[in-house]
């Protein structure tokens, strides 16, 4: 009869699929990072905001090891006081924060020149939040209301918050990614309906409430009618597309970072690869972040600790929705929503917050490893006659 040969047990180490598109997606970041700031810094051979960018990129990378090797037990006996002080912040950041196109989102810190933006930090350490809260009964399979309603007001207020400073995307982004974990968590559909048809409402009722907000709807809706206004930008991204075509000017060679496209090194980056790198490097890009996805969700599905599973869903929907939702606004399929592309654009907060999120996903599959699949020995037919 057919033996399995023993095997030993599963060695943790990173997670290929996670390791190699994440790792793609950085380098490339720190490549367009340079492309996109040189232009802007003539006169300097190392840009300023290239430095931003490598020194957020070692800082995440420090903060990732650490959320690779940090034990579970910690990372949840962490959450919530981390919660509260992200609210503290946010708190902070309304009174004295630093205002930057309008919007009051940044904080500095004294005597370091160093300058962060609470909201990104807020996003992720909430989603560890509701994970923990959400795994805090393992034994039942349905999250009841009480329990939900506790997960939501973990999210609703930092997004409140976020609101008022003001930052709508990312506000939309966190109720959104926690009413994934909710659903992921066991939460019937029917409790989505009258809270989700209150949040369309509630959007609505800002947009029109927000001058800011109402500008960029239609700035989207029609941007070739107020090409030297409100779609001055989306405009000039379609310019870079169409500029890119297949295989792109060349590294280096974009025209619309040249001033004509506005932030290109930092919302808009992906309209810069595709400029300099064509419909080759878009798709690129977007395969990358499909793979980090799929790698991900079956890294959170083996998971055989709840909080585990519900983290390694939130850090990878934190690292891969975002970026579709990035690219669908430099594209014009939905309103500007001043989300950046994680590991591509640029934005010190941003980079670091995102290697700390891939950190956990890899811890998450160092924790449950693959089961190795046994090795099937060739049958052994006894001989004839």
């Amino acid at each position: 009869m057919m033996k399995a040969t023993a095997q030993r047990q599963p060695t943790a180490g990173l997670e290929p699929g996670i390791a190699i598109s994440s790792g793609l997606l950085i380098l490339l970041g720190v490549i367009m990072s340079y492309s996109a700031t040189a232009a802007l810094a003539l006169d300097s051979h190392f840009p300023p905001l290239f430095f931003d960018h490598v020194t957020g990129l070692i800082a995440g990378v420090a903060l990732g090891a650490i959320g690779y090797w940090a034990p579970s037990v910690v990372i949840r006996r962490l959450a919530l006081p981390l919660w509260g002080v992200m609210i503290l912040m946010l708190v902070v950041t309304l009174i004295v924060g630093t205002t930057v196109n309008g919007a009051q989102r940044w904080l500095d810190i004294p005597g370091l020149g160093f300058r962060f933006q609470p909201g990104e930090l807020a996003k992720c350490v909430t989603l560890i939040a509701v994970a923990d809260w959400l795994s805090r009964r393992q034994d039942r399979r349905e999250i009841t209301t009480q329990r939900t309603l506790q997960a939501a007001g973990l999210a609703i207020l930092p997004a409140g918050l976020l609101l008022l400073q003001p930052d709508l995307g990312n506000a939309v982004v966190l109720v959104a990614l926690t009413a994934l974990l909710l659903f992921i968590a066991g939460t019937p559909w029917p409790r989505f309906v009258v809270p989700g048809i209150g949040g369309v409402v509630l959007v609505g009722a800002y947009i029109l409430a927000n001058p800011y907000a109402m500008r960029r709807v239609m700035g989207f809706l029609d941007p070739f009618r107020d090409s030297l206004g409100a779609g001055w930008q989306l405009v000039q991204s379609y310019v870079a597309f169409g500029q890119g075509g297949v295989l792109g000017q060349g590294l280096g060679n974009s025209r619309q970072k040249l001033e004509y496209l506005p932030e290109a090194h930092t919302d808009f980056v992906l309209a810069l690869v595709a400029e300099e790198l064509g419909l080759v490097g878009v798709l690129f890009v977007i395969g990358a972040f499909a793979g980090l996805w799929i790698s991900g969700t079956r890294v959170a599905r083996r998971a055989r600790d709840k909080f585990d599973m519900l983290c390694g869903f939130a850090m990878v929907a934190l690292l891969s929705i975002p970026a579709f939702l990035n690219a669908s606004v430099v594209m014009g399929l939905v309103p500007t929503k001043g989300l950046t592309l994680p590991f591509l654009s640029y934005g010190r907060t941003s980079l670091v917050v995102s290697c700390f999120a891939l950190g956990i996903l890899l811890g998450v599959a160092r924790r449950h490893p693959a089961s190795p699949v046994p090795k099937i020995r060739e049958a052994t037919w006894p001989a004839a006659g």
